[in-house]
């Protein structure tokens, strides 16, 4: 077969897992070339320009940044690759208007802090502080048995995790909903701290305890960060990182199929631009794509094709946004808050379910305003604001020109609405520019099944503790890994990072065992040629050649490096084997 290029490694995909794992690689001293159908880095982590405006489709806030002096995981994995960025910090954690579940009108605003968040809740829900800091005291453990963030390599080990977080070990398999419940939390007070369910796309009657509380105290004691300007600038810097430790991009380049050896191990990637040749490669796309259009039919796993079954009518997140750009600046329309939650209940399982009954009932949306927290985002005197929620696929099959069109901006109009309902701001006049991305927008964008940012609901069996625990038992074709929101860590900017690093460093583990085993096959393949050669020989002795083949093993398993002691002393008793057969066939 011949290459037009020959590389250690492939990634496909420069979105935020894809660029990660890149990185790694090439740190590691991994020849790496990313290839990226589309133009620029990034996937949903990218901009475009409308006017004299920059507009960001899918960043909202990013939670473990955290402040240098007190860096989160995002923080620390960006300045251990090498990547340095501008970060703004977000003034609150959020505000949230909509309805509390027993029907009272909700209007809170909560800070960063600890202390200062459960001020906030206590002064909107009088009498709740002992349940709410029973609630926060188990997120800490949460935090604290991941080493203060999920980025930072995982649990605690098992002994730990039994001697200081006891009640880490008895949550980690109920919902968030099942913990409030043994929190005795008022439900007001539950309606507050659900807010950032919309994150995640689960409501919490599903929602593992653990994947929400770890998101939830890193944003309460890290604050949310946004990038300098948009997320574009994050993933630049990550892709002119990777250029400059020697990794290859190929922008405008479509991989297509995944190319095996007769062995069934991965030998190259099938590409626009010709098949490229390497050891591994590493796919930032959604596993039912993978392996249900870039692997042959006869290789695909069985647990592949089981997983495909369980995760129909599982994905999760179809997006949909709207994106206004305003000729007032955000202090002029009075805009004071980043990041607000609209709803008509804060009930999340009714909230839930009404948005999958159809796009008329649905009245959930986060409301971003950039320049409230970067005033420098869009030109001095405007501002760029977004909403964005979720729909079903059903809302959008079979609609095309008009009745597509009109499909879009009824919800957009329907956002504004409530809006001024909510707020009493009416954003309507100052419109310079608006884009309206439906999920068939971002589908054909990124090629995310359904417009999905989210991958897979993380629920139930699916969640990311169950995903996590089960890293070491995926990727059972040798040489193929993938990445991204379907991956360990689930949605988020945050958890597509850190996977791509998990994953880009199981890999080189792998790979590095897979070729210690090639070399030992070629290793004895060698030896028992040797021994049979001078077995022919009549002057030497049987004790000689045992003596022989345990040397020459122990120097071979020295040459490869890293094996440990146990294989010298295999391949002594397989050569053994060996020489008591040509003996038998000698007498």
């Amino acid at each position: 077969m011949g290459y037009v290029r020959n590389f250690d490694a492939v990634v496909v995909g420069a979105g935020n897992a894809g660029l990660s794992a890149a990185v790694r690689l090439q740190l590691s001293g991994i020849r790496t070339l990313l290839v990226e159908k589309n133009a620029v880095p990034g996937g949903y982590a990218t901009s475009f320009v409308r006017g004299r405006f920059e507009i960001d489709p899918s960043m909202h806030e990013l939670c473990d940044v955290g402040p240098e002096e007190d860096p989160g995981g995002v923080r620390k994995l960006l300045t251990g690759y090498g990547v340095g960025l501008k970060w703004h910090r977000v003034p609150t954690c959020y505000r949230i208007i909509s309805t509390y579940s027993d029907g009272a009108p909700m209007d809170v605003t909560m800070p960063t802090g600890e202390q200062e968040f459960l001020d906030a809740v206590e002064a909107a829900v009088p009498g709740s502080r002992e349940a709410s800091e029973r609630f926060m005291g188990l997120m800490r453990q949460v935090s604290e048995a991941l080493g203060g963030s999920p980025m930072n390599g995982g649990l605690a080990p098992l002994a730990e995790l039994r001697e200081r977080y006891s009640d880490l070990l008895h949550t980690g398999g109920y919902t968030v909903d099942e913990v409030f419940d043994a929190c005795d939390m008022p439900p007001r007070c539950r309606d507050i701290y659900s807010a950032y369910w919309g994150y995640l796309g689960v409501d919490t009657g599903r929602l593992s305890f653990l994947h929400y509380a770890s998101m939830l105290y890193l944003y309460i004691t890290k604050g949310p960060y946004i990038p300098d300007h948009t997320s574009h600038t994050l993933v630049t810097a990550m892709e002119q990182r990777f250029r400059a430790l020697g990794g290859t991009v190929l922008y405008g380049t479509r991989a297509e199929r995944f190319l095996f050896d007769a062995d069934g191990g991965l030998c190259g990637v099938r590409t626009t631009a010709g098949d490229v040749g390497c050891h591994f490669a590493i796919a930032n796309i959604n596993p039912e794509m993978v392996y249900g259009t870039m692997v042959p039919p006869e290789l695909v796993p069985e647990r592949e094709k089981k997983l495909a079954t369980l995760h129909q009518g599982r994905i999760c997140g179809r997006m949909y946004g709207a994106y206004f750009c305003l000729n007032r600046s955000a202090q002029e329309l009075g805009l004071s808050d980043h990041c607000v939650f609209l709803s008509g209940t804060a009930d999340t399982r009714a909230e839930y379910e009404r948005i999958m009954s159809g796009w008329e009932q649905d009245d959930y949306a986060f409301f971003i305003c950039y320049n409230v927290t970067d005033p420098a985002f869009s030109p001095e005197g405007t501002c760029v604001c977004s909403f964005t929620t979720f729909c079903r696929p059903e809302d959008w099959e079979d609609l095309a020109g008009a009745a597509y069109e009109a499909r879009k901006n009824a919800l957009a109009e329907r956002f504004l609405g409530l809006f001024l309902e909510k707020t009493g701001i009416d954003l309507r006049p100052y419109v310079e520019e608006v884009v309206i991305a439906s999920p068939w927008t971002f589908a054909r964008y990124a090629g995310a099944p359904e417009g999905s940012a989210y991958g897979y609901a993380t629920a139930d069996w699916d969640g990311v503790v169950a995903r996590t625990m089960g890293l070491e038992q995926e990727f059972r074709l040798p040489g193929l890994y993938t990445v991204g929101a379907a991956g360990p860590r689930g949605v988020g900017y945050n958890s597509n990072m850190t996977t791509g690093q998990t994953v880009a460093e199981l890999a080189m583990r792998r790979e590095q065992a897979r070729g210690l085993l090639t070399d030992l096959k070629q290793a004895a393949g060698d030896l028992v040629t040797d021994i049979r050669e001078t077995a022919s020989d009549a002057g030497v002795t049987l004790k000689a050649l045992r003596a022989d083949a345990g040397d020459v093993a122990k120097s071979v398993t020295e040459a490869i490096g890293g094996a440990v002691e146990s294989l010298a002393e295999n391949l002594t008793e397989a050569v053994e084997t060996v020489i008591q057969g040509e003996a038998h066939q000698d007498a």
